[in-house]
């Protein structure tokens, strides 16, 4: 695949790269304080930020975090679904699963047997993964563009990590 379109859309990001950043964010436990605590993390880096975005955090299927910023929008909602689907099918990042299919020159969506309608791999949808547990929860940013999107919830968990004293 060329790579100019390869980084056009995922950063110049490579799945090995990918792979190390998610295994950097494990989270030690992941219940519903934790969840709203790294939604509050978000909330104010984004009003801070001026951003317009869709921020949510969920426990499995239960949305245990979720705030709409100024500018965002109900369609906001729907990307935020179709990420947290993504994630929760392979238990990966969105932007993860783009690179990997970009890099594999497949169409995700037929790989997988989904709809695109009810799934995308466009950044944003962070897999929350604990220790010994493996996939817990989803952080889902939307109205970014898709690697603004990935890296605003890496810097989220990285904060997030970091008050809980944990070296990255």
């Amino acid at each position: 695949m060329d790579s100019e379109i390869i980084n056009g859309t995922t950063g110049g990001f490579k799945s090995a790269e990918l792979s190390q950043i998610e295994e950097t964010l494990t989270l030690e436990k992941f219940e519903v304080a934790d969840a709203i605590e790294i939604g509050k993390i978000a909330l104010a880096i984004g009003q801070e930020r001026n951003l317009s975005m869709a921020i949510e955090v969920r426990i499995g299927d239960w949305v245990a975090f979720h705030a709409s910023l100024p500018g965002s929008t109900p369609n906001n909602d729907w990307w935020i679904g179709r990420k947290a689907r993504a994630v929760n099918l392979t238990g990966r990042s969105t932007l993860h699963e783009r690179v990997l299919a970009e890099e594999q020159g497949i169409d995700w969506h037929q790989s997988k047997g989904v709809e695109e309608e009810l799934y995308a791999i466009h950044g944003g949808g962070l897999a929350l993964n604990v220790v010994g547990l493996g996939l817990t929860g989803v952080l889902i940013v939307s109205g970014l563009e898709q690697v603004a999107d990935h890296l605003l919830g890496v810097e989220i968990v990285t904060e997030y990590l970091a008050r809980k004293g944990e070296q990255l």
